[in-house]
């Protein structure tokens, strides 16, 4: 390529790869985590004490949020993965769309993180790798990970943007 060309890309296409920067960021980490909860700590066995309201444990989830339908025979795994694809999907198609808007798009980016990162699990092993437990006293949250986290934030951030006055473009 000549010096100082650039190659022609549609504005849309260009933006939407920006965020899928912090979707690929989120999916390594996420990831990653998960390698080493896997290499340290036995599954439903080892517990470490981080402080006293936080502790990290090796969680199988065959289910959803909250392990939601955890208990079923073994349906959801192909259902939970082909809901998370069509979501992935959905979210592309939106990134490119509507890449300009900032707060909308990060949560799009980190919602597509997560998806991914737990459908990697669903697919490798059979359920996702759960790791965080938060605690108070005796009542435990349910375990989750760094993807359901990136998650919680992106649906946050998506209600937030939607709470939102629209910005004006008051130049036109």
């Amino acid at each position: 390529m000549a010096k100082g060309k650039r190659v022609f890309m549609p504005e849309g296409k260009r933006n939407a790869l920006v965020w899928l920067w912090l979707s690929a960021l989120v999916l390594v980490l996420d990831q990653l985590s998960k390698l080493a909860v896997i290499e340290r700590l036995t599954a439903y066995v080892d517990v470490i004490a981080v402080t006293s309201f936080f502790n990290l444990v090796h969680v199988h989830n065959t289910g959803a949020a909250f392990s939601l339908f955890a208990d079923q025979p073994g349906w959801q795994r192909g259902f939970f993965v082909a809901v998370a694809l069509v979501a992935a999907g959905v979210i592309l198609y939106l990134l490119r769309k509507t890449a300009g808007r900032r707060l909308f798009s990060v949560a799009l980016a980190l919602i597509l993180g997560g998806a991914v990162g737990n459908v990697i699990d669903r697919i490798l092993y059979g359920h996702v790798i759960d790791f965080l437990d938060i605690y108070v006293n005796t009542w435990h949250w349910p375990a989750f990970n760094v993807a359901d986290s990136a998650i919680s934030v992106g649906a946050v951030l998506l209600i937030w943007d939607g709470m939102r006055k629209p910005q004006i473009d008051e130049s036109a």
